[in-house]
């Protein structure tokens, strides 16, 4: 997803310094006059107006802010805007925020959803948690990567709609699985099945997009995990426990995921949960 972010940020004229711990992620970007690739996380920060955090968790989003030497908070000045882009857990995330406004540093929740189509095309919907007068200010640098941007509140808010958007675009898949698997057992061409759950009221992200795409088709390579399905619908579930809210749905579901990541291969693309279930049948 950093990739093509980067690449909508540069298209954007902003000037972009990167660093992944693969060497050979920012290949593609070398050529482009705006760019330029660092040493290490913490060189980034040397001439940066606004830091992106994009990674998997708040595991690895703690660890870079507070371990190391240096980490990124030892690093970072009250003049710099941090933004996590990432799905991290909600709570983790208010708590770096609080950490980091006591050393005068604005921390701005923004994940997104779209998948890496979206990330390619600038139009990523983007989940934004944070104080009014930093969310605004880093708006445009958005802008350049999401068309549907959505200040929900304080920080972590952005982060709790994203593990629950998540939950719910799992639920969907989940079902979508069990009721193409139903319906092929029972001798229905699943591409019929697909076709009227699309102009009836069935209708979601994953009929409208992953189906035909890479279920049926059997490429499985939507470009997101398995493993970080299953993670973020754990974030969402804890977070669901820790509201008192009603989670038996979520609890169920997480559990499919659980097992679905067990049987399936590492590395497993999210929408192989269509083969795990077509195996279970």
């Amino acid at each position: 997803m950093g990739l093509p972010m980067v690449g909508n940020l540069l298209r954007a004229g902003h000037k972009v310094q990167a660093f992944d711990l693969n060497p050979h992620a920012a290949e593609a970007l070398q050529s482009e006059a705006l760019f330029s690739r660092a040493d290490s996380a913490a060189a980034t920060l040397t001439q940066a107006d606004i830091v992106i955090l994009m990674l998997p968790d708040s595991k690895v989003v703690d660890d870079l802010l507070w371990n190391g030497a240096p980490s990124l908070a030892d690093v970072l000045t009250p003049s710099q805007i941090l933004i996590d882009m990432g799905s991290s857990d909600p709570v983790r995330s208010r708590d770096n925020f609080d950490k980091l406004a006591a050393k005068g540093i604005a921390f701005v929740d923004a994940p997104v959803s779209g998948g890496v189509k979206r990330a390619v095309d600038g139009s990523l919907s983007i989940m934004i948690g944070g104080e009014t007068s930093a969310v605004d200010k880093v708006r445009p640098v958005l802008q350049a990567m999401g068309k549907n941007l959505v200040h929900l509140g304080a920080a972590g808010a952005g982060h709790a709609v994203k593990a629950l958007n998540n939950y719910v675009s799992a639920s969907g898949l989940l079902a979508v699985s069990e009721a193409l698997a139903a319906a092929e057992q029972f001798g229905i061409d699943p591409h019929l099945v697909n076709q009227v759950f699309n102009t009836s009221t069935g209708r979601n992200n994953t009929t409208d997009v992953k189906v035909e795409n890479f279920m049926l088709s059997g490429s499985f390579n939507s470009g997101f995990s398995l493993a970080l399905m299953r993670k973020d619908l754990q974030t969402a579930l804890g977070f669901i426990e820790r509201m008192g809210t009603p989670d038996h749905q979520a609890a169920a579901c997480t559990r499919t995921w659980v097992d679905a990541e067990g049987a399936l291969k590492l590395g497993a693309d999210h929408t192989e949960m269509y083969k795990f279930i077509r195996h279970a049948s």
